[in-house]
């Protein structure tokens, strides 16, 4: 697998989505293919706001690279292979937590924001996470960190 910083963004109109897509693909078989033999975590920037309660204006940014049906879909088939999203797991409803905001129309100080950096564990270790936070106060860029805490 080449290395990457983060998923491929779609880029405006969805011009790379089958890029995004196929390397989504991929993504999940490597972890699967990792958690067949141990526990898996896994964190980055995946380039997707999963649900409506991820980020500020859902709305307007429906089909929208990041928030597109076919991105949001396969995140969840990622999900659906067996692996957690810690941070919505253990906040289920918490809205106007975000990891990332545009740098344009003051985004960050008006909290709208998307959540799109994610820590992932396999199911047989997802009883041992202890928490899950955004640090939202943490600047330096336009992303903020997350955290894991984890008992293994």
């Amino acid at each position: 697998m080449e290395r990457q910083r983060s998923a491929p963004n779609a880029q405006n109109e969805l011009k790379r989505i089958d890029t995004r897509l196929a390397w989504d693909a991929r993504y999940r078989e490597f972890l699967c293919e990792l958690a067949a033999d141990k526990p898996v975590v896994t964190c980055g920037d995946f380039n997707v706001a999963h649900e409506e309660i991820d980020l500020k204006n859902p709305g307007p940014n429906r089909g929208n690279a990041g928030f597109s049906d076919e991105e949001r879909q396969s995140f969840g088939e990622l999900l659906e292979a067996g692996f957690v999203d810690t941070f919505r797991a253990r906040h289920p409803d918490l809205t106007g937590a975000y990891s990332w905001w545009s740098y344009r129309f003051n985004a960050r100080r008006n909290n709208a924001g998307w959540r799109i950096d994610y820590f992932l564990v396999s199911q047989d270790i997802a009883d041992r996470v202890t928490g899950a936070a955004i640090l939202n106060e943490v600047y330096g860029s336009d992303h903020c960190p997350v955290e894991l805490t984890i008992e293994l």
